[in-house]
């Protein structure tokens, strides 16, 4: 029969590693909605480019600091050593794609541009007709040298602009169908994490039958490194500093149009397992029949946080903060809904047939 106390770490330790398994996943997809959204769009103005430029030093240092300090609790249940390298890889080339998506879309330079995407307005007040005043009035902004071809005045040539492209048979996304495809893939990365994890632990268990107790047994002998928590701190200040050029360029854009949603909740997500992934820790101590002297598993688990209390600043950190671009994904998406109505309202009223306004004396 297997001990309470053996069942209670059995479980802490799945705890972690599912979530370490998930947090991993995260990581793994986290910049494939971006980079596709740049690409659909064709454009990458909603993304600050002083963003990704410190969020990939940020990267650099927590795979340095991890590597020295020893510490790698999203990878625990992977093969050791070559993860690290892996995913340092991997991180820089997505950092690169997404730095090159900048540049490429916006040209070479260091600066924000909040150049929102140009909103059609309603014209409200287009003055008083008078005997010399035209039928037509002539358009505002950058097109309002254009001329008109004398041939559109006739009633079988529709007044049509040849340049601007057909509108699309395809129906916008809907919010529901946004948040559905959302809610999906994200269960989906988890579902995948689960497995991974399930799939690594049936793998250590049939090469390696013996209880974990062996394999945690080196807990109390890792040492502070001055380095690793060096770069740790440093990864933190900068992932922390990383979302207030986002956060900034959103307010002076009004918008986040060119953000993806999907970019930042498995940011969220990834964030928020692996800080559970660390506090669900369970002390071994080295007694050979699990037994822990008084105070000594406290102190173990005390000293555990502090050796990754860097990276817990760093994840509750940028957590907060993104929740703060969720903030903005809502409160500027319902303001572009409010003048997307106002529009469709307003040309809906006057496409209609004058007898069927009713604005009209005639009965």
């Amino acid at each position: 029969m297997v001990p309470p106390t053996q069942t209670l770490n059995l479980d802490i330790e799945a705890i972690s590693g599912i979530c370490g398994s998930i947090s991993l996943a995260c990581w793994i997809v986290v910049f494939s909605p971006q980079i596709i959204e740049n690409f659909r769009r064709g454009s990458a103005d909603g993304l600050s480019v002083r963003f990704i430029v410190v969020w990939a030093a940020g990267d650099v240092f927590n795979i340095l600091g991890a590597i020295l300090q020893g510490v790698l609790p999203t990878m625990v249940h992977v093969p050791p050593a070559t993860p690290p390298i892996i995913l340092a890889i991997y991180y820089l080339i997505a950092d690169i794609v997404l730095l090159g998506q900048c540049f490429y879309y916006r040209g070479f330079t260091w600066h924000d541009d909040p150049n929102p995407p140009p909103k059609p307005t309603i014209v409200t007040n287009v003055g008083e007709p008078s005997e010399t005043s035209g039928l037509l009035h002539p358009p505002r902004g950058p097109e309002r040298h254009s001329s008109i071809s004398g041939s559109h005045l006739s009633p079988a040539v529709p007044l049509l602009d040849a340049s601007s492209p057909a509108p699309a048979n395809a129906r916008p996304t809907t919010r529901l169908q946004a948040v559905l495809f959302n809610f999906v893939a994200i269960l989906m990365v988890c579902i995948a994490g689960v497995f991974g994890w399930w799939l690594s632990e049936r793998s250590s268990s049939s090469h390696h039958p013996t209880t974990h107790h062996e394999n945690h047994h080196h807990d109390s002998e890792v040492q502070f490194s001055l380095w690793g928590q060096i770069f740790g701190y440093l990864c933190a200040a900068l992932y922390l500093g990383s979302r207030a050029p986002q956060l900034l360029l959103n307010y002076r854009r009004k918008s986040t149009e060119g953000i993806s949603m999907l970019f930042f909740l498995f940011a969220c997500i990834g964030n928020l397992t692996y800080v559970l992934s660390i506090f669900a820790y369970e002390a071994h101590c080295e007694d050979k029949q699990g037994r822990c002297r008084k105070g000594e598993a406290a102190s173990l688990y005390g000293r555990y946080i502090a050796m990754n209390a860097s990276w817990l600043a760093g994840s509750l950190g940028t957590l907060l903060l993104d929740l703060g671009i969720f903030v903005q994904f809502f409160l500027y998406r319902e303001r572009e809904v409010v003048v997307e109505e106002r529009l469709e309202n307003g040309r809906g009223r006057h496409e209609r047939p004058l007898l069927e306004r009713g604005d009209s004396n005639y009965q």
